[in-house]
């Protein structure tokens, strides 16, 4: 099981009183049974962010994948074994900033997390993450496509520090043109020194292109695995995944890892 990382429960707390001062569980429930329905069969909506399109859906996201998604990712980056030390992190796509944050944890003193994602409510979610867990950086809104999209997030965090990139969750919601301009940039990065840090859905029907990518990677040094995890779920997220008749804590991954 994952442990509790420091600053974990106050994240939560900060945005269960946030999100449920307008709704209640109940409704959070009924808005999450609607948003895994769309990770799993109306896709094609991820593409323009559907998955917030209500403060339901915004609310269950953040309750019940933001948190699983940290703890999944706290667990794979210590078994991996992951960067650490004064990291320049850029979380690419960021959703919550929930991966950003956990590899920024994981790294310890002097990391810093720079964040970006094309929606203003993941924006707003993410300034909150980083204020929750006491991380410094800065969040941006702007466009998260492929290689193109990724440099300016890549090349323009400053300092001496080490770059680090996450991608999380998000390379399968691109299309084929964006994902295909994604890859060579990757590496590219990868080749001057950055770490860069993949993670995908177990499911295969998700990602058809994940064994090009992990030839691609392994053969550039790096890493494929797949990953399944046991997690401490906090309550609300418990409760959540009860009511949408999901598995809450069983959580499953699979990273590219150079």
């Amino acid at each position: 099981m994952t442990p509790t990382p420091p600053g974990f429960e106050r994240w939560i707390a900060d945005a269960e009183a946030r999100h449920l001062r307008d709704m209640t569980p109940t409704e959070v429930g009924r808005a999450l049974r609607a948003l895994s329905s769309t990770y799993v069969e109306r896709r094609a909506r991820l593409a323009g962010r559907g998955a917030f399109d209500t403060a339901g859906k915004r609310a269950a996201y953040a309750l019940y994948y933001a948190p699983r998604r940290y703890q999944t990712l706290t667990h794979i980056l210590g078994a991996l074994g992951a960067a650490t030390g004064p990291l320049g992190i850029v979380d690419v796509g960021c959703g919550t900033g929930a991966a950003g944050a956990a590899w920024a944890v994981h790294a310890g003193a002097g990391a810093t997390l720079s964040a970006c994602d094309s929606h203003p409510w993941a924006v707003e979610e993410t300034r909150a993450t980083l204020q929750a867990f006491g991380l410094k950086g800065d969040v941006r809104r702007g466009a998260i496509g492929g290689g193109r999209g990724l440099r300016p997030w890549a090349d323009n965090n400053s300092g001496a520090q080490a770059r680090a990139v996450m991608l999380s969750y998000m390379v399968n919601e691109l299309g084929d043109d964006d994902r295909a301009d994604l890859l060579p940039a990757l590496l590219a990065a990868a080749s001057r020194g950055a770490r860069v840090l993949l993670v995908e859905p177990l499911s295969r029907k998700t990602s058809p292109w994940w064994s090009r990518w992990a030839d691609a990677v392994v053969a550039a040094g790096g890493r494929a695995d797949e990953w399944r995890v046991t997690l401490d779920l906090a309550p609300i997220t418990a409760r959540l995944g009860h009511a949408a008749r999901l598995d809450a804590a069983g959580a499953t991954a699979r990273t590219l890892y150079l």
